[in-house]
């Protein structure tokens, strides 16, 4: 069966078929964890009685797996063998070996966060017939977005594309965190409700990052008192120096991103759309109104003054805070003067 992709994923942990082994790698604990479980639920039906949590110390017996996944559960129907947290040492593997070549009916899950591609697990359950690797790597851009869109409608809510847009630039890739979040927002907008982004911002963001994205938009735009303002508020709630800093340096790359292409000959408006993650909606009026603004040379020095500003956070031993404000107000007040 080999490595399974994104299109079959969805019908395979609906139904597992004769499968014997189910390789679980990548860099995301929490998506690993969420597919397993979308397995445990698929062969054992919520049976408890079903589910095997197999110890480390099973592996001592090469075939503790397969005698595991060839027994019969009390209740009938076939069971689920779950191996959390395995390496690439030789008992796993023997015991993965063996489980491949038993002779079921039960399902055999390894959890292997981390296990390289070149693993010899790796390779003896990407080579058998009758085993399958699914690779749970952090999910970004659009990709993630449509995870969260499936996410809430299995809680029984729908959204808004501008909300999963602004959810999936919010809230990360980190599945556990990300799953605890949209559960928070679902019970927010009730069952069967939709997850608007006024909904999304109300529930979800925290208040130092809101107002440091209206500080830096502001700064960008020209709005020097405002930009100050936001500033205020952010450090206020929170936000540190160098935070402040590094978001304001993504702002920057992805206007001269934006900037490029203006200066190709597209409108903001048609620039903008290239960007990936998407732009917020409520976003796009100033970040159109900065590229009216900003040259792509201009935006290139800015962001160069930027990692500067951020050296001197940490190595000068001037007021951090002091450092970030003048780094973002100075930019207000380069906008302002282009005006």
């Amino acid at each position: 069966m080999a490595k399974l992709d994104a299109r079959r994923l969805g019908a395979f942990l609906a139904d597992p078929g004769a499968c014997r082994v189910v390789l679980l790698h990548g860099d995301d604990p929490g998506l690993i964890r969420e597919r397993c479980e979308a397995l445990i639920r698929s062969v054992t039906g919520g049976d408890a009685l079903r589910l095997v949590e197999a110890a480390r110390e099973m592996l001592r017996a090469p075939h503790s797996l397969a005698n595991e996944a060839a027994s019969a559960p009390l209740t009938g129907g076939r069971c689920l063998v779950r191996l959390r947290d395995a390496g690439d040492g030789k008992p796993v593997v023997e015991a993965a070996r063996a489980a491949l070549a038993g002779p079921g009916p039960g399902l055999v899950v390894i959890e292997a966060p981390e296990l390289r591609t070149s693993a010899a697990l790796f390779k003896l359950v990407e080579a058998s017939a009758a085993g399958a690797v699914i690779a749970c790597y952090r999910e970004r851009g659009a990709e993630l977005a449509a995870s969260i869109a499936r996410i809430l409608q299995e809680l029984g809510v729908s959204a808004e594309p501008a909300a999963t847009e602004w959810l999936a630039q919010r809230l990360g890739e980190d599945r556990m965190l990300l799953r605890r979040e949209l559960e928070k927002l679902a019970l927010f907008v009730g069952e069967g409700g939709k997850v608007t982004p006024e909904a999304a911002i109300a529930c979800v963001a925290e208040g130092s990052a809101l107002d440091l994205e209206e500080a830096l938009m502001a700064a960008m735009a020209g709005e020097v008192a405002t930009a100050d303002k936001a500033l205020d508020t952010a450090f206020a709630e929170g936000a540190n120096a160098v935070q402040v800093v590094r978001a304001a340096l993504r702002h920057m790359q992805r206007l001269h991103q934006a900037a490029l292409a203006v200066a190709a000959g597209a409108a903001p408006a048609g620039a903008l759309e290239t960007l990936r993650p998407p732009v917020f909606f409520r976003h796009r009026p100033a970040m159109e109104r900065a590229l009216r603004l900003w040259r792509p040379d201009a935006l290139q020095a800015a962001g160069a003054a930027l990692l500067e500003a951020e050296r001197r956070t940490k190595t000068t031993g001037l007021p951090a805070m002091t450092i970030a404000r003048n780094a973002v107000t100075g930019l207000a007040r380069q906008a302002a003067s282009r005006r």
